[in-house]
């Protein structure tokens, strides 16, 4: 094969209580073309990503050396729409991408769950890369090295609702300030929210939605790191949203809605604010990494 292009789609991960387990796809995409090439060389992109360190390339790696096989010279050529250290699965996509282009390119033939199975530990979590994958709604658990990935339904109804702000959040630095361990009391309560939050989006109920989004593991000690989300909480209370989190490892945030005018009504109200937030309604994708 001369060339295999691949579509990635953007993921928000944690959903609140389910931290490092559950994350969902979304329509925002990064795009990725790999050529057979003499040695490894990029485009599209720049030069401080142009290495052996480039999670694209690092995707794939990891699926020739896992067959047992060293990986060839390949150009990849990528268009990114998936803003970095946003919160939005950024390293995910890319991960995924470098692995379906080398499953294409090599015509090993692995199913999707194979591949999330070999790039896992690139990331250490599944919970981006397995919507990134498969689409939709998931949620994983990796045992002796395998992914155990299960999808759910969602309200055909709901909204996502995306608040970007025009700083990044580095995954490192938000993971740092998260304590050793928590009250056994606490972690009892966010099981208790997360066996009913799957159900709660398959219904589209919003009050049960946001009472399941009341994470105590995570959220607590990184919505400070996150400044005027506190401000942007407040606004979308006011507007009748109290389904709030925090994306990913943030900055960027998130309200599940069934309002198809909050985003643009969030968005003028946030016209107040200090910092510039990119703020959006995304659909939800349901058809995961792709060969074009």
């Amino acid at each position: 094969m001369e060339k295999v292009s691949v579509c990635v789609p953007a993921t928000t991960a944690n959903l609140g209580v389910g931290f490092d387990t559950l994350g969902c796809a979304l329509e925002l995409y990064n795009t990725l073309s790999f050529s057979p090439a003499e040695g490894l060389s990029f485009s599209g992109c720049e030069t401080e990503y142009q290495t052996s360190d480039n999670l694209a390339y690092q995707g794939f790696k990891a699926v020739y050396e896992h067959l047992g096989h060293k990986a060839p010279g390949v150009h990849i050529d990528i268009s990114a729409h998936i803003p970095v250290c946003r919160g939005l699965g950024s390293s995910a996509a890319m991960i995924a991408a470098g692995a379906l282009g080398a499953n294409a390119l090599g015509g090993f033939g692995l199913t999707a769950g194979e591949l999330l199975s070999i790039v896992t530990p690139i990331e250490g979590h599944p919970d981006n890369l397995a919507p990134a994958f498969f689409g939709g709604l998931t949620a994983s658990m990796t045992q002796a090295g395998r992914v155990y990935t299960l999808s759910y339904d969602i309200h055909r109804e709901l909204r996502f609702v995306l608040m970007s702000p025009d700083f990044p959040l580095s995954t490192h630095a938000a993971r740092s300030v998260l304590p050793e361990s928590v009250p056994f009391r606490t972690a009892v309560g966010q099981l208790s929210r997360l066996a009913l939050l799957p159900k709660a989006l398959e219904q589209g109920d919003e009050e049960l939605i946001a009472l399941c989004l009341n994470d105590s593991l995570h959220q607590p000690y990184r919505f400070p790191l996150i400044h005027e989300s506190d401000k942007l909480r407040q606004l979308a209370h006011e507007l009748g949203c109290d389904a709030f989190c925090i994306s990913g490892a943030g900055p960027t945030l998130l309200c599940l809605t069934r309002d198809g005018s909050l985003a643009s009504r969030l968005a003028e109200a946030a016209r107040s604010l200090e910092r510039h937030w990119d703020i959006r309604e995304l659909a939800v994708d349901h058809r995961g990494a792709r060969c074009l």
